[in-house]
């Protein structure tokens, strides 16, 4: 091995032997925080939708895709997935519920929660599949409860 070669070898191990940093996760409270920071209903102005076919179908899918592991196909979040994780998974359609209202909603899937709901709106959800996600909860999911409430 040539000299100069042998000395930029040492040079670089020595200096990434100094430079050793462990990678630590951002702090979930933090990042919720940050999220929440961040949401303001104007967010939504652009969001339109031909028909509400069309946004019940989008809310549909990721419902389907993201939401109904842990809350189940009725909202009702009782899944053998959220059990089995130890997971304490709220009721989308029980009576009262806090987030039954279409901007506490969206909110709710943009931010997240501490406790394990996922970060939405930090790029895992475009804003139109938030929207289309709150208005399938609100307009498929909750009405089933208020007929059962009657």
């Amino acid at each position: 091995m040539r000299r100069s070669t042998l000395l930029l070898a040492v040079a670089v191990g020595a200096a990434s032997a100094g430079c050793h940093q462990e990678f630590e996760p951002p702090d979930r409270g933090g990042r919720v925080d940050r999220a929440a920071a961040r949401y303001t209903p104007a967010l939504f102005d652009s969001v339109s939708w031909i028909a509400d076919d069309a946004r019940l179908t989008e809310g549909n899918e990721v419902y389907a895709e993201r939401c109904r592991r842990c809350h189940g196909t009725l909202g009702r979040g009782e899944t053998d997935y959220a059990h089995e994780r130890g997971l304490t998974v709220p009721s989308l359609v029980a009576p009262g519920w806090a987030y039954a209202d279409l901007d506490s909603l969206r909110r709710k899937i943009y931010v997240g929660h501490e406790s394990g709901m996922p970060i939405f709106g930090d790029g895992e959800l475009e804003l139109r599949e938030i929207d289309a996600t709150a208005g399938y909860i609100l307009l498929t999911l909750r009405p089933d409860v208020l007929e059962e409430d009657s």
